[in-house]
């Protein structure tokens, strides 16, 4: 009996100093005393985990604060560069990796671009990039804290990479490998996942509880907020809308369907459409989102076009998630965000098509985190993973 008197004990003050480390991150700068009253917790339980964040470097006591009457409280301020975490985006034809301080604060970040190159190939791309972004961290007291990779694909809860299909990746354990090889705790999501909590931490869900996040590169993702919690599924695979169909006879998609979502209304089928049209950027460029954004710039009449055909097929699969979820916002981001100007009026267009009853209230935003939305939203997991668990004194 006295053992589990002994381990809730343990729990609840682990628990308790969660929670006040929390509040000091939500409000900094804080008194102990409006600790103890947002938390309701008493006043020696908040001094005595306000001591051990103070040992622990998590915390920083600054100058006194406003007097309500007597003395000046000292104000206490979450140390957000304790340490730092990196967040990985790997796209199908790109890897972003960012440094971010305990706060989401990009402090460095490296890009770079590819394409067809193999697991391994993409593997010594992934350490090279994370090499350089720990050769760029200033010096903390706890260092790098975790790795966070978002990557185009089905992962299951335990990490394991089961299938990316614009990859040709199936069944990879990469969580094992990095672990392994930096010594930190990892974390692998799907990158629409990220995406939505990205944009739900810092962007422009901040105040929505029911969001879509639709993720537009090279393919399609969706990551599912559902009253304010990230919606998995049964077993950590939700959110494979990019490949619902919406053309029975269409083309075979590389998930193994046909007429996938994604063949209509992503990058590839952007580029693949302006091919058919004969379309060629100047100066020899290539083909690409970036030269067919610098066209319809320059006001190219078929490249704008060919933009709002994407639109429309966008806004279709877009109606089908909003007669299914009822969200209060649909937010439009990755690559593909960066042509907003020219998706929107088809968008909006056939947003009018869904039911009347599910058009209140409704919000269809384009990305403010644009290509950083799967990063950060990584990233900040690492974070939270290591401010959760029951860090010993440095």
């Amino acid at each position: 009996m006295k053992m589990t008197q002994t381990y809730n004990q343990h729990v609840v003050k682990k628990g308790n100093k969660s929670l006040v480390l929390q509040t000091i991150q939500e409000y900094t700068p804080i008194s102990r005393a409006d600790i103890a009253n947002k938390t309701g917790l008493n006043k020696g339980t908040v001094s005595s985990q306000v001591s051990e964040l103070l040992k622990e470097n998590l915390i920083l006591e600054s100058g006194p604060g406003v007097s309500s009457g007597g003395r000046r409280p000292v104000m206490l301020l979450f140390n957000h560069v304790a340490g730092y975490s990196i967040g990985v985006d790997i796209g199908v034809n790109y890897i972003l990796g960012i440094l971010t301080d305990l706060q989401g604060n990009i402090v460095n970040e490296k890009m770079m671009k590819f394409n067809g190159l193999s697991f391994e190939e993409i593997k010594d791309e992934l350490y090279s990039i994370v090499d350089s972004l720990i050769d760029a961290m200033p010096q903390s007291p706890y260092g790098l804290v975790g790795i966070g990779i978002g990557v185009p694909g089905t992962v299951s809860t335990d990490g394991e990479i089961l299938l990316a299909p614009n990859l040709n990746w199936k069944n990879i354990n990469l969580k094992k490998t990095m672990e392994e090889k930096y010594n930190v705790p990892v974390q692998i999501e799907n990158e629409a996942n990220a995406g939505a909590y990205g944009e739900k931490k810092f962007g422009a869900g901040k105040d929505s509880s029911n969001i879509i996040y639709v993720s537009v590169g090279i393919g399609i993702g969706t990551g599912l907020i559902l009253n304010g919690e990230l919606y998995k599924g049964n077993h950590g695979f939700s959110g494979e809308l990019g490949h619902m169909t919406i053309e029975v006879d269409g083309p075979k998609c590389p998930c193994g369907n046909q007429g996938c979502w994604e063949l209509y209304a992503s990058e590839k089928a952007l580029a693949s459409s302006a091919a058919k049209h004969g379309i060629q950027p100047e100066n020899g460029q290539k083909l690409s989102l970036e030269s067919l954004n610098e066209l319809a710039e320059n006001g190219d009449a078929k490249v704008i076009e060919v933009f709002e055909e994407i639109g429309e097929y966008l806004g279709t699969g877009i109606n089908n998630i909003i007669n299914i979820f009822n969200p209060e916002q649909v937010i439009i981001g990755n690559r593909l965000a960066s042509s907003s100007k020219w998706l929107e009026e088809p968008l909006r267009k056939k947003q009018s098509q869904t039911l009347f009853t599910h058009q209140k209230d409704l919000r269809i935003d384009f990305s403010q985190l644009s290509t950083h939305a799967t990063a950060l939203g990584v990233a900040a997991y690492a974070c939270e993973n290591f401010l959760t668990i029951d860090i010993q004194e440095v």
